[in-house]
Parts: structure tokens; sequence; C-alpha cells
């Protein structure tokens, strides 16, 4: 059974790809068939993993499905995972998604013939509040939120629970895990944030912390998961920890979407 994990938040630059990246990989060192794929048109999980940011047909091609999807997916230079590249029409997806009867289940379908291929999917999400977005949490299992502890990501953070749970026209809520991310325990600030976030949202917030790291930084020069060329740091034992505490968090049972049948 195929697991689809979206990194996604409001805000950009909250490390949603650097996430994505570094999970992805781990998830391939444990053995499993992963893809990721990148949403975002500007291409830096497609960077990071070394591969041409171009999609035959583009996103209208790809959303109509006039070629196989399996065809556009390109290996990357990590065994068991692969990637299905950005493209720069990806900033249009938004309206191509909208000329479908039912634009927020398009991604779903598209994902439809990957699914006996790998054993997790990755989403990497641009950030924002669009059909690209309801898209995300109809085809996603569950979004990872990356949470800056700062007071205006905080806001964001909240808004986006109230958005995943579900709308009033009845559609099903989408999971949360929400972890903190570029935290800096020596400020008090980030440790005020993080213990309230954590008294209130006890269930969504994950233990695991990525640090605001050096490491994390030079992903863009090494163009590799922090694993590959920091596999020692705080960063890498960092993203372990958290890729633990999801695979937990996913294999604990009562753990359906929120107004999922049993």
């Amino acid at each position: 059974m195929t697991t689809v994990l979206a990194t996604y938040n409001i805000k950009g630059g909250v490390g949603k790809t650097s996430t994505a990246v570094n999970l992805a990989y781990l998830a391939a060192q444990d053995g499993h068939r992963v893809l990721l794929w990148d949403l975002d048109p500007q291409a830096a999980a497609t960077y990071l993993f070394r591969v041409k940011p171009k999609v035959h047909g583009g996103a209208d091609g790809l959303m109509h499905r006039r070629f196989g999807v399996t065809n556009l997916v390109k290996a990357t230079d990590h065994e068991r995972l692969d990637l299905l590249p950005a493209d720069f029409s990806y900033r249009h997806l938004d309206l191509t998604l909208d000329g479908f009867k039912r634009p927020t289940r398009r991604l779903a379908k598209v994902l439809k013939p990957l699914r006996g291929d790998y054993d997790f999917i990755f989403l990497d999400c641009p950030p924002s509040i669009s059909l690209v977005s309801e898209s995300v949490f109809e085809a996603a299992d569950a979004l990872l939120v990356p949470v800056i502890p700062a007071t205006l990501s905080s806001r964001t953070f909240a808004q986006l629970a109230e958005l995943a749970a579900g709308d009033q026209d009845g559609r099903i809520g989408t999971r949360i895990f929400a972890f903190f991310s570029m935290v800096q325990v020596s400020k008090e600030l980030h440790r005020t944030v993080m213990a309230r976030l954590r008294s209130m949202h006890s269930v969504t917030m994950l233990g695991a912390a990525i640090p605001s790291s050096d490491d994390v930084e030079a992903m863009g020069e090494e163009r590799d998961p922090v694993s590959i060329f920091a596999p020692d740091s705080i960063a890498a034992m960092s993203y372990k920890a958290l890729w633990m505490d999801i695979q937990k968090r996913l294999s604990r049972p009562g753990l359906e979407r929120p107004g999922a049948p049993a």
C-alpha cells in the first residue's frame, strides 16, 4: 500500500523542500521504493537531486494525462529513489486544475498509476492557499508541516490546521504531522512558542525538531541530502529522528483521516 506524504505550509522559507529531500532519501535508505514529486515551479528539490526541471507536455499535459506519468519519472543518484521533476509551467497549475469538473481530485488521479510502483510518495508543495493546495489535501494521506517557532508562523499554522480539517461540504479532512523547523534553542522566544504550541496541539505536533543549521543550508552547494555529506551532524540525526517519529505515527492504529469512515 502506498503512503502519500506532502510537505506543505502556507508560508515559504520554512524548510519544506529540505524536509522532503531528506525524508525521501531516508525512506529509500530503509529499503522502501520512493518517489518525490516536485510540485514547486521554483524546482528546488529537482535541483538538489541534479535533475533537469522539465516535464514533457508541461503541467497541462501532465494533468490531462496525455503522456504516461510513469514515462515522466526520472531516476536520481540514490537507489530506490525516483523524482517526478518540477516544471516552470507549474506556476499555472491552478488555472489548469480549474478546467476540470472535479479539480481537487486531479492530483490523486495523476498519482494513481504510480501507486503500485512505490511504497512512499512525497509531494514537495509550493507555499500557497489555492486549488493546488486543496488538491494536495485530497491526494495526501498526511501533511508534513514545518513550523518555525515564532509568533507569525504559529498563527499561520493555526490557519492551516483549520483549513485542512475539512469544509462545510463534508470534504474529508487531512491528517497533519507538524514539527518545529529552523529551531534556535538559544532563543527564549523559540522555547516559549514551542512549549505553547506543543501544549495546544499535543496530538498534532511531533516530538522531533529540525535545528537551524549550516549543514541544512549547505544542501544547496552539496546538492545532496544532509545524511550523505554530514552524516554525524545534529541536522542529519534530527531528520532521522523526524522520520522515525513519522513512521510511528503512520503505524499507530486509529489514525484514519478526520471524518473518514471507520
